[in-house]
């Protein structure tokens, strides 16, 4: 990948992207227990900034399938390269170190898996399902990669009864190409709206500050309630290294909450915006809001 250096990185970060830290007590603890069973979670390798805070709330995103990647998307901090197979004792031990952690709610991630047949459905729907047994009253999230909008791989992660299914569309439709690797913005959408066919709570993410305009966004968020999704998050990004794309904008506290009143008005159960905002944070929130709206 090449070095992109640009003047949007000599200048500092505005005081509402200051980071608090919450290494507590809980915190260790998390730590001891990712780091005695093995996992790989999204909080480390994709750098969150909310990492301390969540994990000292006993709260954490698993990443299985390994951390590395096929897919080499320009924002992101995850190695890419020639993965490992698949460990057959993964969904074991991720479902004893929720157990552990007494997690009510639980978040699973991957890499992109493009070197195998099923693009890794059949170890999702095995680590969700070992979830279950070992903690049948967790909530379960999932956040996978598009499967290439296959109906026969997403039944199978489907067919193991999550209670959220996500996949992130990332960025605006224009930058798909520049900043995502391989994906394809109507494959997301494609993925989404098939879930969402199928009965599923469907969740996604965009990041902003990639130079997309709002009108961009107010689009994307509109594709999305169209595909069915019922919640959606906003977030700035970050460039993980000079290596990654550059920020092209800090989007302030204040526009975000304009996007969220926005996606509030196209329908969307829940929506979380804000300059922190990961698609995995405050996850149980969003579940419970979504779960009282859909009552009403």
């Amino acid at each position: 990948m090449p070095k992109l250096y640009d003047r949007v990185n000599t200048i500092r970060k505005p005081d509402w992207l200051k980071i608090r830290l919450h290494r507590t007590a809980e915190y260790a603890e998390v730590r001891r227990i990712v780091d005695e069973h093995r996992l790989h979670t999204i909080c480390g390798s994709g750098r969150c900034p909310n990492q301390a805070e969540c994990w000292s709330r006993r709260t954490a995103t698993f990443m299985i399938l390994g951390e590395i990647c096929t897919r080499g998307c320009r924002f992101c901090a995850t190695q890419t390269g020639r993965p490992l197979p698949p460990d057959a004792d993964e969904p074991a031990r991720v479902a004893e170190s929720v157990r552990l952690m007494g997690l009510r709610h639980v978040v699973l991630t991957s890499v992109t898996r493009d070197d195998l047949p099923d693009g890794g459905a059949a170890h999702w729907a095995a680590t969700v399902e070992a979830v279950r047994r070992e903690s049948p009253d967790a909530a379960i999230e999932l956040l996978i990669p598009d499967l290439d909008a296959e109906p026969a791989l997403l039944d199978r992660v489907l067919a193991s009864k999550p209670d959220i299914i996500g996949h992130n569309i990332e960025t605006v439709e224009r930058l798909t190409p520049v900043v995502r690797s391989r994906a394809r913005y109507r494959t997301s959408l494609e993925t989404l709206r098939y879930l969402h066919e199928q009965g599923a709570v469907t969740k996604s993410g965009l990041m902003v500050g990639l130079g997309e305009s709002e009108k961009e966004v107010l689009q994307t968020l509109g594709d999305l309630r169209e595909a069915g999704v019922g919640i959606v998050t906003l977030g700035q990004y970050l460039r993980p290294t000079l290596a990654h794309y550059p920020v092209a904008a800090y989007i302030t506290p204040e526009q975000f909450e304009h996007y969220r009143l926005r996606a509030l008005e196209m329908g969307f159960d829940y929506c979380a915006s804000a300059p922190l905002v990961r698609s995995s944070y405050l996850a149980e929130e969003a579940l419970k809001k979504s779960r009282n709206r859909s009552e009403r």
